[in-house]
């Protein structure tokens, strides 16, 4: 693997990540959108407002990832004392071929650590923002307390993940990162399955939705769907946010519709319907699993794409823990230019979804009012500019949403 040849090996990442969005990408269900004026719906307030927030918000999350970045590139020109000297002592039960393997859990724990942490005084710069215009509602303390959780939780992996990438890198120096490709599907499938039952309830409180019109609502909805829905849980999301959202989350034995409490508190009987058939689309066409697809198709390129930078970075010498800087830069400049491309795929998956739930609540006027209260109650930029879109976004933007619920409404208007 020439480390002159990794524009190759990244340009057949990204073709490859292309190929997996034609293959996956649903071609029936969909509902060509009218073309909407965004002033028809929102003031000029509306959308200054939310420009406001959402503008320096990406700006700062922009910062964050060129400060870890910046770590990163850093970090491989002048690795740590810590990566390139970490000595365990010697003795007869700490056999030599152990050594690179505990450090390397070490150094991945506190590499973690570092790039986790370091962009923290601008994550707290958007918090405070987000305070300013009432959509956080956590107290500083309780923010501190989930960032320590989270940090912990990844350093955890990081010990982990970083000796058995330096394992395989030891015995398979040419071929690792086909091996490393099966991890990765298999780790993220094991997140997808578990994360619902051991992480999410470290954050949140999950009650089963009580009885009453809404969980018969839900109920009729799977039916008429033909979908099991598994269960449905009311999230404690008021404790952070004012926002209103609601997902599907799990795999198997673990799936199920989370539905915010704000959502349930603040928006109407038709609206939450709507949304509750949104997510039920996501469950009737399998759209979880068809995003691990997705991972399955593109992670040998992509891993081999990483492999070819890591080896352009550190040249041919054994793998060890001053090795992870290189190979998390690698992955972390290939997971984002994968990422550009593969979102178009959950774009369109929530295009069917937007689709399928007007067609099973039959209520575009309840959606386009739905749009326009969670545009102004989330400050969600309704038209943000297409290559904004392109590059960065999971769902269509709010026009294009509005403008499916027009067609729908043309579509099935009596005369």
């Amino acid at each position: 693997m020439p480390g002159a040849h990794w524009p190759l090996a990244l340009a057949g990442a990204l073709i490859a990540a292309r190929a997996a969005v034609l293959i996956l990408r649903p071609g029936e269900g969909l509902i060509e959108p009218d073309p909407v004026d965004v002033q028809e719906y929102f003031s000029h307030d509306d959308i200054a407002r939310a420009r406001r927030f959402g503008r320096p918000q990406l700006a700062l999350h922009a910062l964050s990832g060129l400060l870890q970045t910046g770590m990163l590139v850093a970090f491989v020109a002048h690795p740590p004392r810590r990566f390139v000297s970490a000595r365990l002592p010697r003795g007869p039960r700490t056999p030599t071929p152990t050594r690179p393997l505990l450090s390397s859990a070490l150094a991945g724990a506190g590499l973690s650590a570092a790039i986790g942490l370091a962009p923290l005084p601008l994550s707290a710069l958007a918090r405070r923002r987000a305070l300013a215009v009432g959509l956080a509602t956590q107290s500083w303390r309780g923010w501190a307390m989930d960032v320590a959780k989270g940090s912990a939780i990844e350093m955890g992996m990081a010990a982990v993940a970083a000796p058995a990438g330096v394992a395989l890198m030891r015995r398979l120096p040419r071929w690792w990162w086909l091996p490393g490709a099966g991890v990765v599907v298999a780790g993220a499938t094991g997140m997808t399955l578990l994360a619902p039952v051991l992480v999410e309830p470290l954050f949140n409180r999950y009650t089963p939705l009580p009885e009453g019109q809404l969980r018969e609502d839900v109920l009729e909805l799977a039916r008429l769907a033909g979908v099991e829905v598994g269960e449905v849980y009311e999230v404690d999301a008021s404790r952070r946010t004012t926002a209103a959202n609601a997902y599907v989350t799990g795999l198997g034995p673990t799936k199920r519709v989370v539905l915010f409490d704000t959502l349930l508190e603040r928006f109407g009987r038709d609206e939450t319907r709507l949304v509750v058939a949104h997510e039920l689309a996501h469950v009737r066409h399998r759209d979880v699993p068809r995003g691990l697809a997705q991972l399955a198709l593109v992670a040998p390129a992509g891993m081999y794409a990483a492999a070819v930078l890591t080896r352009r970075l550190v040249g041919p010498a054994p793998a060890d823990a001053s090795t992870l800087p290189a190979l998390a830069l690698s992955l972390g400049i290939v997971s984002a230019a994968i990422g550009s491309v593969s979102s178009a795929l959950s774009r369109r998956m929530e295009s069917r979804a937007d689709a399928y739930s007007l067609r099973l609540a039959d209520a575009p006027e309840s959606f386009v009012a739905f749009e326009q209260r969670i545009v102004r109650q989330n400050l969600i930029d309704p038209d943000p500019p297409r290559w904004l879109t392109r590059l960065l976004a999971s769902h269509p933007p709010t026009v294009e949403r509005i403008g499916i619920a027009r067609a729908y409404a043309r579509l099935t208007a009596t005369p």
